[in-house]
């Protein structure tokens, strides 16, 4: 695994991008890897939002002073929206839990050891589940936090304007907010149920005619229980 300073340091030339906002992307044969796959299976949305949370939450975790792998950090950030795709969307579970799998399954047929799997499986499955990946592990805070930046526009101004120019000129976000809201739907509207409890009902309640979002008291009052 790759610490932000290795992979800055490294004399090769990063992949697909040279240094952007002063971060790196991992010159190693597990980055290329992951970034080949996300490339061929996903669209040019996912892809660069992808791309682009590995930069935010490098920054943030620069800014935050803290010490994270820079290569499970891109992993996480490659894979964390993979589960929204057309082939999960009959797999009954949530698609955080889906691209968690995924990235899961892709680390270890490469021998990555299951510390470093666990890392950035619990990232995926927890980057939409806000108030507790900021206190886990760095990957896993890191993730969240460049999701979080530019999906929700959490801590905007933490970023100078010339950094973020840098990035959406390598990463561009036409349409973003519009485009980003209708892959959430089309990815998690077969599956109504997994939003329960969970921000993602918001998106359906918002672009789905006839959902009911999962209602948590309803849910206790109506159980087997008597009392």
């Amino acid at each position: 695994m790759t610490t932000p300073s290795s992979a800055a340091s490294s004399s090769a030339a990063p992949l697909t991008s040279s240094s952007v906002a002063g971060v790196f992307v991992p010159d190693s044969k597990l980055a290329a890897e992951a970034t080949e796959l996300v490339r061929d299976i996903t669209d040019d949305l996912i892809y660069h939002h992808s791309r682009r949370v590995y930069w935010f939450g490098s920054l943030q975790g620069r800014a935050r002073g803290l010490s994270f792998d820079a290569e499970l950090l891109y992993i996480g950030a490659m894979f964390h929206d993979l589960g929204l795709g057309a082939h999960f969307h009959d797999s009954g579970r949530r698609f955080e839990v889906d691209g968690a799998d995924e990235a899961s399954r892709f680390l270890r047929s490469r021998g990555v050891p299951e510390d470093a799997v666990r890392r950035v499986w619990t990232a995926i499955a927890l980057h939409t589940t806000p108030g507790i990946p900021e206190f886990m592990e760095p990957e896993v805070a890191l993730v969240t936090a460049g999701v979080e930046y530019d999906v929700l526009g959490v801590g905007y101004d933490s970023v100078s304007a010339s950094d973020r120019a840098q990035i959406t000129a390598l990463h561009p976000r036409p349409d973003f907010k519009r485009r980003i809201l209708k892959a959430f739907t089309d990815g998690i509207a077969p599956k109504p149920e997994t939003t329960f409890g969970n921000v993602k009902a918001d998106v359906l309640e918002h672009f789905v005619p006839g959902f009911t979002r999962g209602d948590f008291v309803q849910v206790i009052q109506d159980s087997g229980w008597e009392e």
